[in-house]
Order: C-alpha cells, then structure tokens, then sequence
C-alpha cells in the first residue's frame, strides 16, 4: 500500500484502539509479546539479511545498533509486558474543580489519535513505539530506515498477528513500505491525519523534520552528553562513571562524548582513565589535558559539538564548576549531562545551572533511558521543553480535554 493508502487505513480504523479498554489493549500487549517470541527465527532471519546487506555501508558500532539477537527480541517482548503492569493514562483526571459559574470542569487525558514515527538503524524501536502506541490508545505509522526494512516487517507482521488474536484491528499499527524521502515527506505533511510526529535517528534526520513538518513535531535530539569531574570526585568512582558512558554502548544518544575536568584533579584522573581505556577510546583533547595523556590528538573546536556514535571522547580540562556549566550550556544538545562530586553545594549548584532534560549526580548519563526510568520503554528522549521532555513514556503518548458539565447555564 502507498503512504496515503496507510494514513487512510489509519483514520478508518484508529477508534479500535482509541476507545479499547485497559483490559483489551493490556491483552493485545501480551499477545503481541507471545507472536514476538514464537516468531523468533522469523525475526532473526530478516535481520540477517539486513545485516548481509549493511556490511561495508555503516560502522561497526551502528550495526550494534542494527542487530538482532534471540536476548534483544526477549527483551523486546519482555518491554511490552512491562507495559501492561503500569497504568493505564487514558482518562487520568488531571484536574477537578467548581468554576465561579457553577460549571463543573474536568481535565481528562486522552490519545493523540494517530502517532508516526520517523526513525533509523534500530528495530526494536519498532516494537517499543507500536507497544507504547497501544497502551496509550493511539494508532500508529512507522517509517523506519532502510537498512532495517526486513527485520522491521518481520516484527510487524508479528505486532499485527499478535493484535488479531486479542481482537483488536491489526490496521491501528502501520509500516511504510517506501524508505525513501518522498514518504518520510508525506508523514511530515500529512496535516489532518497525523496528530503528533516524533523522528528518532541522527541530527540531519531530526533538524530536517523539525523544519520541513507541518504537523506537530516532537523534538528528540543528539546527545552530546557531558560528564564533568570535580576536584571533590570519589576517583574511582569517576573512573567507572566515565567507562561506563562512553564504552557500555557508544552507538546511542544517551553515551557520553565529552569529558569535562577540574584542573586540580586532572593530573591525578586522566593518567587513570588514559590506562583504563587503552587502546579502547580515542582521546581528543584540547591543550591542557593533552599535557597529562600520553597519546591524544589535540581536540578541533569541532570536537566538542559533534555527536560521535564511537570509541572516540572530546576531553577539555575547566578551572571550576562554573566554567564546566558554562561549557556545557554553550555546547550542549540538551539531552544528558553528569556531574562526579562528593561536594554536595557543587552538585546542587550544577543541577540548578544546567539546563538539560536530565542531570545526573555521581551516576552514568546511560541511564537516561524509559526502561531505566520505570516507563516500560520509550518513544524517544525529547530535548525540547514543549509538552514532553526526556525520556517519553505512556504519559507523554496523551494530549487532554475539558468535559465542562452545568445545568443550563449560558454565557
């Protein structure tokens, strides 16, 4: 079907997951987490067949980001039962109150309708958006990117097999055939048909959709994330802090890409961390930290404003705190930043000044993530401060209505 055939389907079918109860789309979860696993192999074979075709095409590291293993589709599956376990945001009574007029007000959340998402590389972001999309009563397009067009119709054919046996119409859940910039462009203008649009994948994706849309947009942005380390730092404690944010999984937004230290504790730290890392990360430092590692290239401006998706940290040594936010504010995406101190004034003053979706204090910036937040999964980081920021989960899947009851009152 076309891009315009879908959206149609879409809209005639979206009330079967609109008005579904808890009940039916918590049933509709776990079957779709059971065809998920009993459809296993299926998945596995079409992802072998998207990484065939990725081999010399992308990195390593983002055909990480492209595999499939028997673990990440039970993980998938196991996302989606996580779901069924948190409430239900449909219907949450936001506020309640008697008007001077005698008008009784209500603000109640509801679905956006129908959701499209735009997105790369990743195939389980095809099961967390259709599982987040269903528990939130809204109906939804996905346009993944070419180099996981296999292994995201074998899930989805899974989704839809999975929704039919909880008797609710497979056409809520939609993916575009066509990976080329004509569909992406069809979402973006489908006005009156796509209520919210949330792209997810590189910076040129991003800002090209933010531009181009004219249906509403959610912002979900790059992570060029930051650890500082303090003067007042547990050195241990930075050391795994730091190894942890650039290496568990350096392919995605929420890894660190620079590092920041204080000038009186970088003689001490980088020589560590330099150990630690060896032959691991490469360093890109600029003047004063390339005096305390023994093998860095010397950090371009660019460095620092680069969102590497790699083995690869931009390090910068600062002479306090406030010289660590300003930096930060001046280079940041606003997605995650972290601070290692004992100093608890330091801390505080660094989570008052930085202005990012989240800031952590003595932890890894890894963990800005919805699974890791107790949301199940997630759509997304937004990096925006519009309606929904961080980490997006079931809550930030709904919009909200006014039901205004009186007795006869006119204005």
């Amino acid at each position: 079907m076309t891009t315009q055939a879908l959206l149609d389907s879409l809209l005639a079918h979206k009330s079967a997951i609109n008005l579904a109860s808890t009940a039916q789309k918590n049933q509709a979860l776990s079957a779709m987490a059971e065809q998920l696993e009993a459809d296993s192999a299926r998945i596995l074979q079409a992802n072998a067949r998207d990484m065939e075709q990725a081999q010399g095409k992308i990195s390593p590291v983002m055909q990480d980001r492209l595999l499939l293993t028997a673990e990440r589709i039970q993980a998938m599956a196991d996302g989606m039962r996580a779901l069924i376990h948190l409430p239900d945001p449909v219907g949450i009574l936001l506020d309640d109150y008697q008007a001077e007029n005698g008008l009784h007000i209500q603000k109640k959340a509801t679905p956006f309708g129908v959701i499209g998402m735009i997105y790369e590389s990743r195939p389980n972001v095809t099961s967390d958006a259709a599982a987040l999309a269903i528990k939130s009563g809204n109906a939804v397009i996905l346009r993944g990117g070419k180099e996981a067009f296999y292994s995201n119709q074998a899930i989805v054919a899974s989704l839809k097999a999975g929704l039919a046996t909880a008797g609710i119409a497979p056409e809520v859940i939609e993916l575009v055939q066509d990976t080329s910039r004509t569909s992406a462009q069809e979402l973006m203008t489908a006005k009156g048909k796509i209520d919210l649009l949330i792209p997810r994948g590189g910076a040129g994706l991003i800002q090209a959709v933010v531009a181009q849309a004219t249906v509403p947009v959610i912002e979900t942005g790059t992570g060029i994330c930051h650890v500082y380390v303090d003067q007042a730092a547990d050195v241990e404690q930075a050391l795994a802090i730091v190894v942890n944010a650039k290496t568990s999984r350096p392919s995605v937004c929420n890894a660190a890409e620079v590092l920041l230290v204080h000038q009186d504790i970088a003689a001490q730290f980088l020589p560590l961390l330099e150990e630690r890392l060896a032959g691991q990360v490469e360093f890109r430092a600029d003047g004063v930290a390339l005096s305390y590692l023994q093998q860095a290239p010397l950090a371009t401006a660019e460095d620092f404003d680069t969102e590497f998706l790699d083995y690869i940290l931009a390090v910068k040594v600062v002479e306090d705190v406030a010289r660590a936010v300003s930096h930060i504010a001046e280079h940041s995406t606003g997605h995650s930043e972290a601070i290692v101190t004992e100093d608890a004034d330091t801390a505080a003053y660094f989570t008052q000044m930085v202005d990012s979706a989240a800031v952590y204090v003595n932890a890894s910036t890894r963990f800005t993530d919805g699974g890791e937040f107790g949301l199940g999964c997630e759509l997304g980081i937004s990096t925006q401060k519009m309606h929904a920021r961080g980490p997006m989960g079931l809550r930030e899947m709904t919009t909200y209505k006014y039901i205004i009851t009186g007795a006869g009152q006119v204005r």
